[in-house]
């Protein structure tokens, strides 16, 4: 089932040579003393002694980073317009030093790395190279983000990174979910990216973003940056306020006002961010933040940077990594600003080009029905985009009507033989609340996701032995009151199939007998 067409405007990504496999040797080890050196830099050799001392008492993780530095490989990234516009400038890039978030034509920019150096070294060598960092305190490699440096930003200082060792979140086997619930898929996985420092994947992100920031404000550099500024639907603001909480950096944040979850609030509440609730949506926030952005010294972290995306598709490369190197059939991803499908795209086909894998998955972006642009467009032909007001939705992070990287997504559609799915409120709540059933938490983002799994199970596309992994993008815990809701039963014109409120019992033991025999009826 997976996906071998690419698009042209993807062409940067150039072909690896010839001459090296592009089938991974999938049981390939180093020996233990290598590893622990390897990790370090891309080319250190294996030492004489295999017992590694701990640290000076007195040197922390950078500074015994710092003393081990191996020297620079050549390995470089820039931005450039996204996609090349048909009569612009074909030279036009940009340094990554620059303070820069539209192309001269008014488009996205994107990194783009250089190709032909990173290929100097074979696809074995990198999956050997980002197996050995897995799991160490090595600074900066511990990061799931940070374990693929030289695939994410080559050229910064490790003492310029800001890391909360974000990333090597679970990748779990679905195991009841799929026998019982979605005929019988035995192979479906879903990648917990909810599981990081703030509680959802925008920490991929902002961990790169943010060490750029501190780059630009350090010396020799000392940009008179004064702060970095983003609009948010809570998930966003709640990572960039944790990162430069660590740095020490100031940070703005719009929020929309009552249209986020207390527990998405209180986060930039207590990392010290400067926290403005406006009367408007998320789009009207982030026309706000880019105005502001242009008037004063405020770095604008949302993701009409292209920065984050670098972070985020590390994801990507960490679910190939987590099967040792195999490709998954299906990928789903829920979406709203549609950045995060680009990614995932970005990093399977990073790794394809360099020979670390062979091809690439098929992608679904699944959106919110009452926030659903990028479907229609989909449903159209890709012919005709409206961009629309969107309506409230449990999905509340992907309340986006008119997304900033709706080019981006149809790049990764297209190249992956994609599809674009939608779940109504009742759809996502109800497949949401199936799988918490099944021993998951998940988010009502999860819940569109899964919804669409359920909708192309359905229709037959994606297979019961289809190797399919549902990307959950955020906690559980960070929209308990939707949970509750559901379980009270609370919801306009909404069944609530599957709600289980707790039963009021009187503190009789004859009593609570009736109760428990009428619930395991048929079960005793």
């Amino acid at each position: 089932m997976a996906a071998t067409t690419h698009a042209a405007s993807m062409s940067f990504l150039l072909s690896h040579p010839q001459s090296r496999s592009a089938t991974p040797s999938r049981h390939l080890q180093l020996h233990p003393a290598a590893r622990r050196v390897r990790c370090c830099a891309i080319d250190a050799a294996a030492p004489a002694a295999t017992t590694k001392h701990r640290r000076a008492a007195d040197e922390n993780i950078r500074e015994e980073a710092a003393r081990h530095r191996a020297p620079k490989q050549g390995l470089s990234a820039w931005y450039e317009p996204f996609p090349p516009a048909p009569n612009g400038d074909p030279n036009e890039r940009y340094s990554l030093d620059e303070i820069v978030y539209r192309s001269s034509s008014g488009g996205l920019l994107d990194v783009r790395h250089d190709m032909e150096a990173l290929a100097r070294f074979s696809g074995a060598y990198w999956r050997d190279l980002f197996d050995s960092r897995v799991g160490r305190t090595t600074w900066p490699y511990g990061s799931g983000v940070w374990s693929k440096k030289e695939f994410v930003l080559p050229e910064i200082d490790p003492d310029h990174i800001v890391s909360l060792f974000e990333g090597n979140s679970n990748l779990f086997w679905a195991e009841r979910l799929g026998r019982d619930h979605l005929g019988g898929m035995n192979d479906l996985w879903v990648k917990h990216c909810g599981i990081s420092h703030t509680g959802s994947f925008k920490d991929l992100g902002m961990t790169v973003l943010v060490s750029q920031v501190n780059r630009l404000r350090r010396a020799p550099l000392s940009r008179p940056i004064a702060g970095v500024g983003c609009a948010s639907t809570g998930d966003t603001s709640a990572a960039l306020s944790a990162y430069c909480a660590a740095a020490g950096i100031p940070a703005i944040v719009f929020l929309p006002a009552n249209r986020i979850s207390l527990e998405q609030l209180i986060q930039p509440i207590a990392n010290g961010a400067t926290v403005l609730s406006l009367d408007t949506d998320f789009d009207g926030c982030m026309r706000l933040i880019r105005e502001v952005t242009a008037e004063l010294p405020i770095y604008l972290a949302n993701s009409l940077n292209s920065l984050r995306l670098e972070g985020q598709k590390t994801a990507a490369i960490e679910i190939l990594q987590q099967f040792d190197w195999e490709v998954p059939d299906w990928v789903i991803v829920p979406g709203g600003n549609l950045g995060n499908i680009y990614a995932f795209y970005k990093g399977f086909e990073m790794c394809r080009v360099l020979g670390l894998v062979d091809h690439v998955p098929r992608l679904v972006c699944a959106q919110a029905a009452n926030a659903n642009p990028l479907y229609g467009y989909y449903k159209s032909g890709w012919t005709e985009f409206q961009p629309q007001v969107a309506r409230p939705t449990f999905a509340s992070a992907i309340q986006i009507g008119d997304p900033v990287s709706v080019d981006r997504a149809v790049v990764a559609l297209k190249a992956t033989n994609g599809i674009v799915e939608e779940a109504t409120e009742e759809e996502l709540m109800n497949a949401m609340s199936l799988a918490d059933r099944t021993g998951m938490f998940a988010c009502p983002h999860t819940g569109v996701a899964l919804a669409a799994l359920f909708k192309l199970r359905d229709q037959r596309i994606i297979g019961p032995n289809d190797r399919t992994v549902v990307v959950s993008t955020a906690h559980g815990l960070k929209f308990s009151q939707s949970k509750i809701d559901y379980h009270d039963s609370k919801i306009e014109d909404m069944a609530c199939k599957y709600s289980n409120p707790p039963v009021s019992v009187k503190a009789d033991f004859g009593a609570v007998m009736d109760v428990l025999k009428k619930r395991l009826k048929g079960k005793l």
